[in-house]
């Protein structure tokens, strides 16, 4: 018998959906900014700030795993449509904001555009694990 704890499994699942046809650098930089706000959103999935042995502090993170996929356009605009549908929390990153250089910008570029007009090159979402799933139905784990 073993004194190990088993793996822990969330009843929730934190999810990025990236456009598969986007730049290495493109993908870091839109993941980076697509869970940013997540932890304001719902501020339990921040754990505790870590330190290291000689007490140097360093910031929290998400108490869970943050899972990546890709997939096609078409499957962000069916994702993006289902995730709305759920009422998850969504954060989205469309084309146009590769050509912004602030929040303020961003914000408008977002707001000039109707929902499903968006040219999505990806979407953060958190909520419950099976939600999660069905909206990400048909993406593959980015490679």
């Amino acid at each position: 018998m073993t004194d190990e704890p088993a793996p822990a499994r969330f009843d929730t699942k934190i999810a990025v959906l990236l456009r598969d046809d986007l730049e290495t650098w493109q993908r870091l930089n839109v993941t980076a900014f697509l869970v940013s706000g997540l932890g304001t959103a719902v501020p339990e999935l921040i754990g505790e700030p870590y330190a290291d042995a000689d007490d140097t502090p360093y910031l929290p993170m998400f108490r869970q795993p943050v899972m990546v996929f890709e997939g096609p356009k078409e499957l962000m605009t069916t994702a993006h449509t289902r995730a709305v549908g759920r009422g998850v929390t969504l954060s989205v990153f469309t084309s146009d904001l590769f050509a912004t250089g602030n929040d303020r910008d961003n914000r408008a570029a977002v707001r000039a555009v109707r929902r499903d007009a968006m040219d999505l090159v990806g979407m953060a979402v958190h909520g419950p694990r099976n939600a999660v799933d069905k909206i990400l139905k048909g993406a593959s784990m980015h490679r």
